[in-house]
């Protein structure tokens, strides 16, 4: 009987937390923004920052982040993960043709927009020594779109879909890996 009474206490302490959470996040905690009622919404000022904020924190992701806002995909990189992101870089997107990145912005483009996203987003932890380790291996990467992503190394250089990694950033949800290209996925 006393294990019970404990497993009862502890199912109704766990569904008190997923009602928190799930009231949290959709404006009933006061911990969400007005616009968006996910996961991304959520504020955390205490715990280190998820691939997103980093993204949003720095200026030559500004193209990226409203990318990933137009498309609705910022809950999928704010996920627990592990991830690992391909970030292109405000000048990835400025190599497109003129007018490209206008017209994926549009809301009749919302679907074509996050399947291009989801082909930067590996779900999985990817740190550079084991992006290496594919490299040896001659393993692609799964991306979240569907598609596989070939990693190659020149010298010390690490590329991934045929684009150089500039450098990478640890998030609490896993990798950045900054780019210099869109990784285009063919469709």
């Amino acid at each position: 009987m006393e294990q019970i009474k404990k497993r009862s206490k502890l199912l109704a302490a766990a569904l008190a937390a997923v009602l928190f959470v799930f009231f949290s996040a959709c404006g009933g905690g006061g911990s969400a923004d007005s616009e968006h009622k996910g996961q991304a919404s959520v504020k955390d000022d205490v715990s280190d920052a998820n691939i997103l904020q980093v993204a949003q924190s720095l200026d030559d992701f500004s193209t990226l982040v409203a990318a990933i806002e137009a498309a609705g995909v910022q809950d999928a990189v704010v996920n627990a993960g592990p991830l690992t992101v391909f970030a292109p870089l405000n000048s990835a997107f400025n190599k497109l043709p003129e007018g490209t990145v206008d017209e994926l912005v549009k809301p009749k483009n919302k679907q074509k927009l996050a399947f291009i996203l989801t082909n930067h987003v590996a779900p999985a932890n990817y740190p550079v020594e084991t992006l290496e380790k594919n490299v040896r291996k001659g393993r692609k990467l799964y991306m979240a779109s569907g598609n596989y992503l070939e990693v190659t190394k020149q010298g010390d250089d690490i590329f991934v879909g045929g684009t150089k990694i500039i450098k990478s950033v640890h998030a609490s949800n896993g990798w950045i890996h900054v780019v210099d290209d869109v990784l285009v996925p063919k469709e």
